[in-house]
């Protein structure tokens, strides 16, 4: 990933997770959590691709579960969030822009309800069985109502950030010294259309003096 894709994700990353923990765990909604964690990774992955995707939810799970108060085993949040966000970076579009709303949506609406069943399908592996005593059903229609309402609100700010820091000037430097043709950097630079330009005005200068050294010439023999 680029240095600047690495910046943002974690800048992004960090601050849901802070909303997550202190604003959103404590509103004691009926259900699940409002999924501010996951909507993050969804908007960074549908411009990033598959492998971004899956590498900024691995980290944002990574980050959640060992952050206060998880009570669950550490790595179990980071596998969930590294499979979605390698699934919601398969529909990034081709152009990077989104044409509609209902992609993002449908999306959004498929993550919270895998990551539910993801998530309490690798609890009942490690022996946590706390998803059955709530109800999954329940948790399944609120996760994905809560995301669909927050989504709006949160990915396409997330997508549009990502958009802006596709520009990396470190990149850009690399990749132009690992080019074969140099002249194109200069073209592009502006400093050869300026030398092009000088060699333009010494080849008129030239053609000129020609041109009036050989009417001198003919004015001589005349006479």
């Amino acid at each position: 990933m680029r240095v600047n894709r690495i910046l943002l994700s974690v800048a992004l990353v960090v601050v849901a997770l802070v909303i997550q923990v202190s604003v959103l765990a404590r509103l004691h909604l009926p259900g699940a959590v409002p999924d501010l964690l996951l909507l993050t990774v969804l908007g960074l992955a549908l411009v990033y691709g598959h492998v971004g995707g899956a590498l900024v939810g691995f980290g944002a799970g990574l980050l959640a579960d060992l952050a206060p108060p998880a009570d669950h085993a550490a790595g179990r949040y980071a596998l969930v969030l590294c499979v979605i966000g390698y699934l919601a970076g398969l529909a990034k579009p081709d152009n990077g822009r989104l044409r509609s709303a209902t992609g993002p949506m449908v999306v959004v609406a498929a993550a919270a309800v895998g990551t539910t069943l993801l998530y309490a399908g690798v609890g009942a592996l490690v022996g946590d069985t706390a998803a059955r005593h709530v109800g999954l059903p329940s948790l399944l229609f609120t996760a994905a109502l809560y995301d669909l309402l927050l989504a709006p609100f949160v990915v396409p700010g997330i997508m549009a950030l990502a958009r802006r820091a596709e520009h990396d000037p470190l990149a850009d430097t690399n990749s132009a010294a690992q080019s074969p043709d140099i002249s194109s950097g200069w073209l592009s630079s502006g400093t050869g259309l300026r030398i092009g330009r000088q060699r333009n005005a010494l080849r008129v200068k030239t053609a000129r003096a020609r041109v009036a050294r050989a009417g001198r010439i003919k004015g001589v023999k005349r006479l």
